[in-house]
């Protein structure tokens, strides 16, 4: 195989994948989201990486820390990724506080006109807080953990998110549902 038809292979491999980027605050329910996405994706017989900020925060992003600079490079090592994935084929969800705009938009070019949807998993700061199942938000106000988003770091919320779900008020069930409805509206799945 010359590298130009292995070029043409990564780009037929590529041409009906997307990316699919859940962001929200920390306890707005976006790996939870995937999960469900992941799952009904995979009954329909295609191919799907979930990718969550938590994990590749253990083990990729290591070596980052909380500062804005390391969470920018954190994003942009899991826009690299998803594309990666994308290239052999595979659908990618990533489900990642992503605080910054700038960063979920580097993500949105990497995966290409048409291909990239954003979903925000948007809850008020006191839902979050009162779901704070791994007592983030209480070691933030206490001073424990600096950088937190929300409490002393800022979140940018997306300007126009393909889907935007209000965790507060619809199940992860009915977000799901919305993300296939949009998934079918931009002709990305058929089902």
């Amino acid at each position: 195989m010359t590298a130009e038809s292995n070029d043409l292979a990564m780009i037929d491999a590529s041409a009906s994948t997307f990316v699919i980027w859940f962001t929200g605050i920390s306890g707005a329910g976006k790996s939870t989201m995937a999960l469900i996405v992941e799952e009904r994706l995979r009954e329909q017989g295609l191919l799907v990486h979930n990718l969550d900020g938590d994990a590749l925060r253990l083990g990729l992003n290591r070596d980052l820390g909380f500062s804005d600079a390391d969470r920018a490079e954190n994003i942009r090592r899991v826009g690299e990724l998803a594309r990666l994935f994308n290239n052999v084929g595979m659908i990618v969800l990533v489900a990642a506080i992503s605080p910054f705009r700038a960063g979920r938009d580097a993500a949105r070019e990497l995966a290409g006109p048409g291909r990239f949807v954003e979903v925000h998993v948007d809850t008020p700061l006191e839902v979050a807080e009162e779901r704070d199942v791994k007592g983030l938000y209480k070691k933030a106000r206490s001073g424990q953990l600096l950088n937190f988003t929300g409490i002393d770091s800022p979140y940018e919320a997306p300007s126009h998110p393909e889907v935007r779900v209000d965790s507060s008020f619809a199940t992860p069930e009915d977000g799901a549902d919305e993300v296939f409805r949009v998934l079918r509206t931009m002709g990305l799945i058929s089902a």
